[in-house]
């Protein structure tokens, strides 16, 4: 049967969905509320930083929700995706009513919720499903999971910079975009949360006595480390240590577009010589090609164009390999998955946070400023180290873990 009889490709819109209220969240609303309502990077990293520390009891506690709601998926994710609308209107197209740093708590702590819980049962179900799948069923959910997720970022990050050039409010249209895709989404995967017997759960504890599945978090949280603080830092890298505003948008289009072209082929040599290899292939391919990035400054966008080709590339890996590994790990020991992947959901989430309450308040204390005032030079030294040094030592870590793990050859 193909694809399309299967309906993968509804689960590539509702990956876009998730994948639009992830990542690009982190990278356009620190920005837009210091832009637009001055409110200090060391704030907002020390919200973003809470909002994390609410996920280490939050997102267990959405997996036990998710799987005590199994038989009634299709109206609780509904319920999440409208919350998750609502909020992002709120974010950005709604001017705050209150103290814009409570505002910016308030609406990011609805985005997050809703987020987590709808990534928790897309990828719960995603296990029930690969087992109906011909063939290596959690790889071809995969590529078309991450490569949806990879093309929602591509659209999330540059839609805000692409709606400006026509459009005064250009936040308040992607917030409302966000929510017409979130309706799509919904109505796209209609009927999947029914189509298969999910089994009832096993608990936290199979999840965290398995050594595999306990390596495969730690790796998660490590790995997603250099993608967190790169994207936090993005806009400011751009922006100051190139010294090319409004190139925001194409490169951040570069990056993602080229990370969603390669995801494909990643799965494919995964297939053909084993996820744990490919991976690592890919690790190392990432410090080469994010490395320079390191030596780059104002106006080298031509070469920082090239950096984010071959860097995007190698992200493919990463998004699909790790999640299909870790799909096929819990369809062996907790079939139900929802509390697996709220540990998941957990891990991938907290170096995004960690990141911004950890890096923010330092840049600012160096004195880098944004719009028209200059930053002094130390501050942009920091900013590169930062922007591209921290990224790759903190895959080398990533690329030791995953060396480590034992058992992991049939993985996908």
């Amino acid at each position: 049967m193909s694809a399309s009889a299967h309906r993968l490709p509804a689960y590539a819109l509702f990956a876009a969905l998730l994948s639009a209220a992830g990542l690009p969240i982190y990278i356009h609303a620190p920005k837009f509320f210091v832009d637009e309502y001055g409110v200090s990077l060391a704030a907002l990293g020390a919200v973003l930083f809470g909002l994390r520390l609410l996920d280490v009891v939050q997102d267990p506690l959405l997996g036990r929700l998710s799987e005590r709601l199994r038989h009634s998926r299709g109206l609780a994710v509904s319920i999440g995706a409208g919350v998750m609308a609502f909020a992002m209107i709120g974010l950005f197209a709604v001017a705050p009513p209150i103290a814009p740093l409570i505002w910016f708590g308030a609406m990011l702590t609805l985005v997050f919720s809703g987020f987590s819980f709808l990534t928790i049962c897309f990828y719960a179900q995603g296990v029930a499903k690969a087992d109906t799948l011909p063939g290596s069923g959690h790889l071809a959910l995969a590529r078309w999971r991450e490569t949806g997720a990879l093309l929602g970022v591509c659209v999330a990050s540059v839609a805000p910079v692409a709606l400006g050039t026509w459009m005064g409010a250009p936040f308040a249209g992607f917030a409302v975009g966000f929510a017409v895709l979130a309706l799509a989404a919904v109505l796209a995967m209609n009927g999947e949360w029914r189509a298969a017997n999910i089994p009832a759960s096993s608990g936290f504890g199979v999840v965290l006595s398995d050594p595999v599945a306990r390596k495969l978090l730690l790796i998660a949280l490590v790995n997603a480390a250099p993608v967190a603080v790169s994207s936090t830092l993005f806009l400011f890298y751009v922006e100051i240590a190139l010294e090319a505003p409004g190139w925001e948008g194409p490169l951040l289009l570069l990056f993602f577009l080229s990370a969603a072209l390669a995801a494909p082929f990643w799965g494919m040599l995964a297939e053909r010589f084993g996820g744990k290899p490919v991976l690592l292939c890919a690790m190392v391919l990432g410090i080469i090609a994010f490395g320079g990035a390191l030596f780059l400054g104002s106006g080298d966008v031509l070469l920082f164009a090239l950096v984010c080709i071959a860097s995007g590339a190698v992200l493919g890996a990463d998004l699909t390999l790790l999640p299909a590994m870790f799909a096929t790990r819990m369809a062996k020991i907790s079939p139900s998955a929802a509390e697996g992947f709220g540990l998941w959901s957990f891990v991938s989430k907290f170096t995004l946070a960690l990141a911004a309450v950890a890096l923010l308040p330092l840049l600012e204390g160096a004195g880098l400023r944004t719009g028209t005032e200059p930053s002094p030079p130390d501050a942009i030294r920091l900013l590169v180290l930062f922007y591209a040094g921290v990224p790759c030592a903190l895959k080398l870590i990533a690329i030791a873990l995953l060396s480590s793990v034992k058992g992991m050859e049939d993985a996908i």
